[in-house]
């Protein structure tokens, strides 16, 4: 694999990463792929030490604002996306009503097979592109940037509105993942 520069070189520091579904496949359209996401990042959370601190879900990829309380955040990542594809990848084989079925698994097994010898599925991008979060100003930007990816898809008028981001956290609500706020008083603009 190409080395991008994109690497996680401090464990103890804070991202933000991106991940992708393989073709930016509209995949988390559908609630019950989303569901498994949520449910996987609630384990990481409690179970793994991951400190989640801002995060939006698209209908193809998820922004992610984190770090790691143990120092072991590359393990705790590698893990999420190892689970949520397989899991992901069994939820659309079961799935009687999934219209896509086998369009999916076919876009799936061939993104694994460019990537293998073996005949592999691939959920997601290979490449993360972790970016640390070294001032405060770069990190504002960031934050902003991942809550407003709803707006500027046009799926709502203002950030906190969007179900699926912590945005309503920033803003004084109560989001569905438990974060640890970036900074006291922050506002999304």
């Amino acid at each position: 694999m190409k080395d991008t520069g994109y690497k996680i070189r401090d464990q103890h520091d804070v991202y933000f990463i991106t991940f992708a579904v393989v073709q930016w496949v509209d995949v988390f359209s559908r609630y019950c792929y989303v569901e498994t996401v949520l449910n996987s990042l609630t384990f990481c959370i409690k179970e793994k030490g991951l400190n989640l601190h801002a995060w939006c879900i698209m209908t193809n990829h998820l922004h992610l604002i984190v770090s790691a309380k143990n120092g072991n955040l590359s393990d705790i990542l590698r893990d999420f996306k190892s689970f949520t594809s397989k899991k992901i990848l069994q939820q659309i084989d079961d799935n009687k009503e999934e219209s896509r079925k086998s369009w999916l698994l076919w876009l799936f097994k061939q993104a694994g097979n460019e990537n293998s010898r073996n005949e592999n599925y691939q959920f997601w991008q290979q490449e993360n592109q972790p970016i640390q979060l070294e001032t405060v100003n770069f990190t504002l930007t960031k934050l902003n940037y991942l809550h407003n990816n709803p707006v500027k898809a046009g799926l709502v008028e203002k950030p906190e509105d969007y179900l699926l981001s912590s945005a309503r956290d920033y803003n004084g609500g109560k989001g569905l993942l438990p974060i640890e706020h970036l900074t006291a008083g922050y506002t999304v603009r």
